[in-house]
């Protein structure tokens, strides 16, 4: 999720960025580090050599678009919150920086639907110790629900742990595969922000410790934020979605990932123009083509939509696609179908959000004392790094407490080995001004 029109100003960075181009062995040499870090982190010993054939084309893919990034922002600019085996300039990480650091799984010790009015009720859990910082994990999509993973970003004996299935997804009721229309009915930002508050006066919370949110849930986290600023103390945000139009354009209107991914890109198109009595109107409108067809009264019909939809944008979230991962979804039309209806449905309305709203909250949210953590993946073709920076930069000037990493060889998933040390390292991190 991310820009047609980059919001960087090219002209600002004019007089280095051709001596950067000029420099074939930098690159080079930055594309080598990232390649091999990414290989080490992905291939296997058991890996057989058409596997390995197909990894290192999209690890090189990675360390292409990783370079390129590395190009557009100016080092001088560059803020890393780095492993202790990166680099000096936290560029560069080694494998063993990036081990999968989750908590062990847990159970929930409570669990409710909670009744919040338009015919919905919110399924909720909560795990950790019961008299623990109160931390809320966000989910993404929209519609993407939670699962018992989600609880693992958090040390457990520290925190008590909250997670919530949005309006229409996971086990909330309905569920957007049995109730298309029910699921639809006053699902927008502003409903989830109210959900949340509901939420935390319905579990006796005076205030979130910690409120974690990836891709949309970093949108909503900001939101709710923002909206109550008096009612959250940290945020730490994965994947950072503005939800600008030039975002949305990008990953699923103008063919912005084409360059890095362009048969995920043909797939995507191609299943409208298959499907479409009339291409040549719908090209011009995608997102609006695939409503049709998610809101079609066959029920097939609904579910290859979905599938196509959602194939897209898991074939595009990781340095390495996981198979396993992509079957579950298609294989579950509890999860696939929320997924695509939700996504498409808050791209189509903007996720109703006035356009710049979320860095122009910036201000408000330093005024609150709000210390933010944003991880972000270099090679995140989702959700592209200039959001995080943007945001990051929003919230300096504003005066708030705000530390950003962007994460070598690491896509948009938080599944990825990157990702997922940086999200709970961050979760760590916040422990000291939480107590």
């Amino acid at each position: 999720m991310q820009p047609a029109e980059s919001e960087i100003d090219s002209s600002e960075h004019a007089g280095s960025t051709p001596a950067l181009l000029s420099a074939p062995c930098m690159r080079c040499a930055v594309a080598l580090s990232l390649l091999l870090q990414s290989a080490a982190m992905s291939v296997k010993p058991d890996v057989k050599l058409p596997d390995l054939r197909y990894r290192a084309k999209s690890l090189q893919r990675s360390a292409q678009f990783s370079c390129a990034i590395l190009l557009t922002l100016p080092p001088s600019h560059l803020r890393y919150v780095s492993p202790a085996a990166s680099d000096a300039a936290g560029q560069v990480a080694s494998p063993a920086a990036y081990p999968t650091t989750l908590y062990p799984a847990i159970e929930a010790h409570a669990s409710g639907l909670l009744d919040v009015g338009d015919g919905h009720q919110l399924s909720y859990d909560v795990s950790g110790n019961p008299d623990g910082v109160p931390c809320l994990f966000l989910h993404g999509g929209p519609g993407a629900g939670c699962s018992p993973r989600c609880r693992q970003f958090f040390d457990p004996k520290f925190y008590r742990i909250v997670c919530v299935d949005q309006r229409g997804s996971g086990n909330s009721v309905p569920n957007a595969a049995d109730d298309l229309a029910g699921s639809l009915v006053e699902n927008t930002t502003p409903a989830l922000v109210a959900d949340i508050e509901r939420l935390r006066t319905h579990l006796g919370i005076e205030r979130w410790g910690l409120v974690l949110g990836g891709s949309w849930g970093s949108t909503l986290a900001l939101a709710y934020a923002q909206a109550h600023p008096t009612r959250v103390r940290t945020l730490v945000l994965r994947g950072v979605f503005l939800f600008g139009m030039d975002e949305v354009e990008y990953l699923f209107c103008n063919g912005g990932t084409y360059g890095q991914h362009p048969q995920a890109w043909d797939r995507y198109k191609a299943y409208i123009r298959d499907t479409s009595s009339n291409w040549e109107r719908e090209r011009t409108n995608l997102l609006g083509a695939y409503w049709a067809r998610l809101m079609s009264d066959d029920a097939a019909t609904r579910a290859a939509a979905a599938a196509a939809f959602v194939g897209y944008e898991l074939s595009i979230s990781k340095t390495f696609v996981d198979p396993a991962v992509i079957t579950e979804y298609m294989g579950n039309p509890k999860i696939l179908i929320p997924f695509a209806v939700m996504e498409v449905h808050y791209m189509l309305h903007g996720g109703w959000l006035r356009r710049g709203q979320l860095l122009d909250g910036a201000a408000g949210m330093a005024a609150h004392g709000h210390r933010v953590a944003i991880c972000h993946g270099r090679a995140d073709y989702v959700c592209q790094p200039q959001a995080a920076w943007r945001l990051a930069q929003a919230l300096e000037e504003a005066g708030a407490a705000v530390e950003l990493e962007f994460v070598a060889g690491a896509g948009h998933s938080d599944s990825e080995p990157g990702l997922v040390d940086a999200m709970v390292r961050a979760t760590d991190g916040m422990r000291e001004a939480l107590k």
